[in-house]
């Protein structure tokens, strides 16, 4: 078994029912942060980790995710005759930050479910899991991503991304506990997913990346539907962690949930700050407002 992390799963098939009426005609993953779609800033992650291969899991109303990939030749052609040398680049690299694989979810069963169907492309190594709606903005150089890598090749077993977050969104998130081994790394003794606050074993959350053992599918197989009748991922993993090392990390960085609308927007208004074709007029713009 390799234990260079080289693939990445995305699941991307949700019907994104918090951003109705849009998410009936266009994927949330592809809403845009400025100009570029949140689910480009995700691969775009998996590529600076490392990953060769990413596999996006899809349903019927996702074709667009496809397209935006999808070598795009006439534009191309136009861009090169009206000399747009910047636009046509970004196109090109967009093309090449990894080979892209789809497989179709057909019916939502949760996240555990998502995943699964990613078995014949992972094989028998570690695979990374990046949310599609979800950007995690690291403030080191490395990515979030390369750094769980860094810990499952290191260490073995799996990893995922925690951040602290207060008692009042303790019951949102998935909650990791266990001793800390070394600065900022936990070693999980308990996995539990969206527990009460009284019953949390931390506040440390579960921050929309993973590294997974290959016998993740295994648990995920004979593990039963959880909250909802949906086959949760945490319950397979806290299966796991029984046989294997969990370890969670948690890293310095900035997660956007662009799952919800006040999120989207502050993620919007955070990405075109930090542009300089923008940011200057922007800042006057929202002087007026406040």
């Amino acid at each position: 078994m390799s234990t260079k992390v080289r693939k990445a799963v995305i699941p991307a098939a949700g019907y994104g029912t918090r951003f109705l009426p849009i998410a009936k005609a266009v994927p949330k993953e592809m809403l845009p942060l400025v100009d570029k779609p949140v689910i480009q800033y995700v691969v775009e992650e998996a590529a600076a980790s490392g990953i060769t291969d990413v596999l996006i899991v899809i349903s019927r109303s996702k074709r667009a995710i496809e397209e935006h990939f999808h070598p795009a030749h006439e534009l191309e052609s136009e861009l090169a005759a009206k000399g747009r040398t910047s636009d046509l680049n970004d196109l090109r690299k967009l093309q090449n930050l990894a080979r892209i694989h789809y497989v179709w979810q057909p019916k939502m069963g949760g996240l555990g479910d998502a995943i699964l169907y990613a078995r014949d492309h992972v094989g028998d190594e570690p695979f990374a899991v990046l949310l599609g709606d979800t950007v995690v903005a690291s403030h080191t150089e490395k990515p979030v991503t390369r750094q769980l890598a860094d810990v499952v090749e290191t260490h073995g077993g799996s990893a995922v991304a925690l951040q602290r977050v207060s008692p009042d969104k303790v019951s949102r998130y998935g909650i990791l506990g266990g001793p800390e081994v070394a600065p900022g790394l936990i070693k999980a003794d308990v996995f539990v997913e969206k527990p009460k606050v009284e019953e949390a074993p931390s506040n440390l959350a579960v921050s929309a990346r993973y590294v997974l053992s290959p016998r993740i599918f295994h648990h995920l197989q004979n593990t039963p539907p959880g909250k909802g009748g949906e086959l949760q991922l945490t319950d397979a993993m806290a299966s796991l962690m029984r046989e294997e090392a969990l370890h969670g990390l948690v890293y310095d960085g900035q997660r956007h949930d662009i799952g919800n609308k006040l999120d989207f927007l502050k993620a919007n208004l955070h990405f075109a700050l930090q542009r300089d074709d923008i940011a200057p007029a922007l800042r006057e713009y929202l002087k007026t407002l406040v």
